[in-house]
């Protein structure tokens, strides 16, 4: 579903992202591991289209993205770490204009969002301003908007922070139930106990370099996800 060749971004001198490659089968969820300004944020801003990479390649369901950048945002969607949305809105206006632009059918929206909202605890509050929302309600609602259109790649940055236990569950309950319908996820953390039990994949960054990834059992064979970040970072 998702694979990055030789993905290479630099901020003037500073090399954000070096020469990274990495792939993601469908049905898999990947962990993005790293320290804070390790190139995470960068990479999975590329992936989406939001940054241009200086060179690499980005290829989302066979599609380049360079060459489609349209037809590839069709089958994904991107939560980033602090979602901006349009809080002159309502909840539900916010949804349906999100279901709009993929152009979800009356009935289909309407139960994807009944389901979806009434999951994350926020179905009381979609008549309500979005400027009125909590941090963790806003993220509730965004995460419902990327559900909406059953994406095919869907990359998240953070997507718990801000969550409560019973929010975080549901998501967890969510993104498994995704990739079983054959979709794949891409998300970073620093919930590293959370990737551990979520991710089939994982893949740990550093200074803009990949320095390991492959799957969860084979990468970590009798250590613990935390117990080989420490080990990379030294």
């Amino acid at each position: 579903m998702l694979e990055i060749k030789n993905l290479s971004k630099s901020f003037g001198s500073k090399k954000a992202v070096s020469d990274l490659s990495l792939e993601l089968e469908n049905g898999k969820i990947l962990g993005f591991i790293g320290h804070n300004g390790a190139g995470k944020t960068t990479t999975i801003r590329m992936i989406v289209g939001a940054l241009i990479p200086d060179s690499g390649e980005i290829v989302i369901g066979g599609i380049n993205l360079k060459k489609d950048p349209i037809a590839c945002k069709k089958i994904m969607a991107y939560i980033p770490d602090n979602p901006n949305l349009y809080e002159h809105l309502t909840g539900i206006q916010y949804l349906n204009f999100i279901a709009n632009i993929f152009q979800i059918d009356k009935s289909t929206r309407e139960e994807r969002i009944k389901k979806t909202a009434e999951r994350f605890g926020i179905e009381k509050n979609l008549g309500d301003l979005i400027s009125s929302y909590s941090h963790g309600m806003k993220q509730k609602l965004a995460l419902t908007s990327a559900f909406i259109h059953q994406p095919k790649l869907l990359v998240l940055d953070e997507p718990f922070v801000g969550l409560d236990p019973k929010a975080s569950h549901e998501l967890k309950a969510m993104m498994k139930e995704l990739c079983k319908e054959g979709s794949a996820i891409f998300f970073s953390t620093h919930v590293l106990e959370v990737a551990e039990k979520l991710c089939d994949e994982v893949a740990i960054i550093k200074d803009g370099k990949l320095i390991t990834s492959g799957s969860m059992k084979k990468i970590l064979k009798d250590k613990s996800l935390e117990e080989l970040f420490m080990e990379q970072e030294k």
